[in-house]
């Protein structure tokens, strides 16, 4: 599946004509070493039900052949052909932490008989366990949820295998009431409100003074 190289920039774009994908795999107290990758392979691991969480061999020249894991990939962006793969060596009986969907199964009694939405706030959650115990995903099946039914991440099925390092009181669906959008009657509209008076403004001495003289009093005589 691999072979080792050294890659720059120049060295990538060769490996990319040739049809095959610059990357790096790492971990294990081992050093990082630069392979190639063939693009099939990857998109089918990338494409199964496990995803990114699969754990496959990989043969490097040079070294023994070792377990490894997708941790990053990147596309590029116009022709959405993959440009560069992490991978992660993998211990098999060491605990790992990884995140992996829920997925939803059934339509619950508070949708069919009820009139709600059931609405799914967490599609992922954080577990940690060992790699052979990692799961494509965590079914859920939702069919007896009622109308204001909340699921929290401690209720997920796991069988022991595995814990959650997400907080198991983090909310994953409920069953909410439709919203109705209410159109205000013109009865309704509140009313105007009267505007405010003009402010007087004061003339007089103030002008005056601002002329440079003072205001002439009311009968004066000479």
């Amino acid at each position: 599946m691999t072979r080792e190289g050294k890659f720059n920039k120049n060295a990538a774009r060769r490996v990319r004509v040739a049809g095959k994908i610059p990357g790096v795999i790492y971990g294990a107290k081992e050093p990082s070493v630069a392979v190639e990758l063939d693009p099939k392979q990857i998109l089918r691991i990338l494409h199964s039900d496990s995803g990114h969480n699969t754990i496959f061999d990989v043969d490097v020249k040079g070294s023994a052949r070792v377990k490894a894991m997708i941790v990053d990939w990147q596309y590029e962006p116009i022709k959405g052909s993959l440009l560069h793969i992490d991978l992660k060596r993998i211990a098999m009986d060491k605990l790992m932490m990884v995140e992996v969907p829920i997925h939803l199964e059934g339509i619950p009694i508070g949708v069919k008989a009820e009139g709600g939405l059931l609405d799914q706030v967490l599609r992922e959650v954080e577990i940690e366990c060992l790699p052979g115990d990692i799961p494509a995903h965590i079914a859920l099946d939702v069919t007896g949820m009622k109308l204001h039914d909340v699921v929290r991440v401690s209720d997920l099925p796991h069988g022991g295998k595995f814990k959650f390092i997400t907080d198991e009181d983090a909310t994953v669906a409920h069953v909410t009431v439709i919203k109705e959008e209410v159109v205000a009657e013109p009865d309704a509209v509140a009313a105007a409100v009267s505007p405010a008076e003009p402010e007087v403004v004061k003339k007089g001495k103030q002008e005056t003074e601002e002329a440079g003289g003072e205001a002439p009093k009311a009968g004066g005589k000479k």
